[in-house]
């Protein structure tokens, strides 16, 4: 049979979806290879949230038929949904598919061999209904596992609702039985994630159950140790959410809790369904239930009417919030959304310094957190990377721990001592945002 290999651009639920359909593709017979293993198929999954994401796809298909020049190269995602006309034009594309159609790939593409003419499967967005369940296991620590898809809010900025669709969920019976399916393969840790997962419960536009009820069964029904909460919206991060996390033993402290940014001008500007002052009481809130937690903070800079006055509100909101680390995006005109066609756009040299004072408070802030948890002992999930004989691990609160590589360390909780040789090496600003010199 054909060899595969995927290659993942974007977020956690991208990657949770590409591993689902590299799994459809081994249940089929085919081989899964790494990506510079000369792969008859290459399989890229896009992302469509930066102007930087949509170079990122023409790279990556470049550096497939460099390895192999007469590979079959089939483009998902959210890039392929919005503008799949001018992935055609990628030289040795020979497969797009839409939203309703990714998962459907080996349906529709029954021989793996180069085309003449690269095929276009797209559907329109309102179409799209259906909900896949998809998770990732080839790290066996470490899960993700998708509860919801799509987006029913209409951030001015965002291009997501027109490539995932209305807002749509699983059943919570179905993420109990996955969740206890990939129990099985010693995972302990599930991360979950989705596009706007605190709106979870929606089927075919009707709400049939809460997030605070998935929470819930996960963590009476099943036997993984640990669950996290990949990014939820403020406004839906109830006291209800937070008090059972706060008391549960398989939940972890852990938030991650988009802010995009401080000013209420601005906030209005984008559409976000709140002000400063809710979300700065959900972080009071937060830290008043669990004083250890980890809050994580996403925060666009340069978005079109962002004077300096509105990024200074922003820089001292943020710092005067007891939260732990930032993922700070620099703003970029998205076709097909409001935002472009705002006055006042920020110059670009202006939104990259912006963004790079925030990078550094994100830092300061992170080594903060860091510090105060500096001679406690908490428990270490250890993963099997290693990396110049090192290996590193997460505290319940995503502290990242590192320790000389012990083979019976890997995938074990371990209680650990927090001190300056094993944590405060690390100071990256978070995965694919380095500060820039």
């Amino acid at each position: 049979m054909k060899s595969i290999a995927t290659y993942t651009l974007g977020c956690k639920l991208n990657y949770s979806e590409t591993s689902t359909l590299g799994r459809q593709f081994q249940d089929k017979g085919y081989t899964i290879v790494q990506f510079q293993d000369k792969a008859d198929i290459y399989l890229i999954n896009t992302c469509s949230v930066t102007d930087n994401a949509d170079k990122k796809c023409k790279k990556v298909v470049k550096e497939a038929l460099k390895y192999n020049p007469n590979a079959f190269i089939a483009i998902v995602g959210c890039y392929a949904q919005l503008k799949p006309q001018e992935i055609v034009q990628i030289p040795g594309v020979d497969v797009v598919l839409g939203a309703a159609e990714k998962f459907k790939l080996l349906d529709i593409i029954t021989t793996f061999e180069k085309k003449t003419k690269p095929e276009v499967h797209h559907s329109p967005i309102s179409d799209i209904t259906d909900f896949y369940c998809s998770y990732s296991i080839e790290d066996r620590t470490r899960t993700f596992l998708k509860v919801q898809d799509g987006c029913d809010y209409s951030c001015t900025f965002c291009t997501i609702p027109l490539a995932r669709g209305k807002s749509r969920s699983d059943s919570i019976e179905n993420i109990v039985k996955a969740a206890n399916d990939i129990a099985t393969d010693d995972v302990k840790e599930i991360v979950l994630t989705g596009v706007n997962i605190g709106d979870f419960g929606l089927q075919d536009g009707k709400r049939h159950a809460h997030f605070l009820q998935l929470i819930q069964a996960l963590d009476a029904h099943t036997t993984i140790p640990r669950f996290r909460i990949s990014s939820i919206e403020p406004n839906l991060l109830t006291d209800d959410i937070i008090d059972f996390v706060a008391q549960s033993q398989r939940f972890m402290p852990h938030f991650h809790v988009p802010l995009q940014s401080g000013s209420d001008k601005v906030l209005r500007l984008m559409r976000r369904r709140y002000l400063s002052s809710l979300y700065e009481d959900r972080v009071a809130k937060l830290k008043s239930a669990m004083p250890h937690a980890c809050i994580g903070v996403d925060v666009i800079t340069g978005f079109p009417g962002e004077s300096q006055e509105d990024f200074e509100i922003t820089y001292h909101f943020i710092n005067s919030l007891d939260v732990s680390y930032l993922h700070v995006f620099t703003y970029s005109e998205r076709d097909s959304t409001i935002a472009k066609d705002m006055p006042n756009s920020v110059p670009m040299p202006i939104r990259e310094a912006r963004t790079q004072k925030l990078r550094e408070l994100s830092i300061l802030k992170k080594k903060q957190f860091y510090t105060r948890h500096l001679g406690q002992n908490y428990e270490v999930l250890f993963e099997n990377e290693v990396k110049n004989g090192q290996m590193n691990g997460f505290t319940q609160n995503y502290i990242k721990v590192t320790m000389p590589y012990d083979p019976l360390c890997v995938n074990e909780i371990i209680n650990t001592k927090l001190t300056n040789s094993n944590i405060l090496n690390d100071t990256h600003i978070a995965e694919n945002e380095p500060v820039r010199a």
